[in-house]
């Protein structure tokens, strides 16, 4: 059960962004090549209970296609790489009041499983792309956990007990799945609204294994484009709630490396996200 907490204390900042020096320590004279031309910043979190393990995702781009490394930075792998993220370090932030562990293996987490009642929203498919970082490059991260929750339109996550709603004992917008052979991960949801404190945001926490048996786990955030959102909340259900008081730029947890395009997809969007993970 989680504690009851205000929607405007959602989440506090953790960790801190590494050196250009220590982000290329974290791969050697190889990741010279992987990093040229990227950005080089992330944040290392707290001791958790559980190994953390560095983030990296490329830079946002319009499509799943432009996201691919260049000749130059996938040069140092394999070919089978070239369709994967070139090892650029990103921040992991707070997992914030809301995660509870419901194990709920699933890909569509617009529904309550108790009812089948499915969450009113714009149509989102979310993607993640995990790899593997090491001196060598990015591989594929098969079997990986990726459990994803977020607000629905009004503001209101399931199953937890808080000041302005409870919703204990449903499990809307929750979920996880695991990564296949190519290191996918792929979830349909709906565009996330807004409330008080927050810009708009998705939580999602990746768990794997290492080598010697040892839990690894990377908890973050994705967010979303201010202009879009701003369109997206002038739609039924997400215009009821009125407009929003916090933009990215005024979100104490945002960080542009975060940030995620969404490609237009039939009535919704597609939005990927590629992340690495240092086991």
């Amino acid at each position: 059960m989680q504690p009851s907490l205000a929607t405007d204390n959602d989440d506090l900042p953790v960790g801190r962004i590494l050196s250009r020096r220590e982000v290329l320590g974290l791969f050697g004279a190889a990741g010279l090549a992987l990093l040229t031309g990227c950005a080089t910043t992330t944040a290392e979190p707290s001791a958790p209970s559980t190994t953390s393990a560095a983030g990296a995702r490329s830079p946002a781009s319009p499509s799943p296609a432009a996201s691919a490394p260049t000749a130059a930075s996938a040069a140092p792998t394999t070919a089978a790489l070239a369709t994967l993220p070139s090892c650029i370090v990103r921040p992991e932030v707070t997992e914030g009041p809301y995660f509870v562990d419901e194990r709920l293996d699933r890909a569509d987490i617009r529904a309550d499983p108790s009812t089948g009642a499915v969450k009113p929203g714009l149509p989102l498919a979310l993607t993640f792309s995990v790899a593997q970082v090491d001196g060598a490059g990015c591989t594929p991260l098969a079997g990986a956990m990726v459990d994803v929750w977020h607000c629905d339109a009004a503001g209101v996550y399931s199953d937890v007990a808080d000041r302005s709603f409870n919703t204990q004992g449903q499990q809307f917008l929750r979920g996880y799945q695991r990564t296949d052979s190519s290191g996918l991960a792929t979830f349909t949801t709906i565009y996330p609204g807004w409330y008080p404190g927050r810009t708009v945001h998705i939580h999602f926490k990746i768990r794997a294994q290492n080598a010697a048996g040892q839990s690894v786990e990377f908890t973050s955030q994705l967010f979303f484009d201010d202009s879009l959102s701003d369109a997206v909340f002038t739609q039924a259900p997400y215009a009821a709630k009125g407009q929003r008081s916090t933009l990215n730029g005024n979100d104490g947890i945002y960080r542009p490396e975060l940030l995620v395009s969404a490609t237009p997809q039939q009535q919704g969007y597609a939005v990927r996200f590629d992340v690495g993970l240092q086991i």
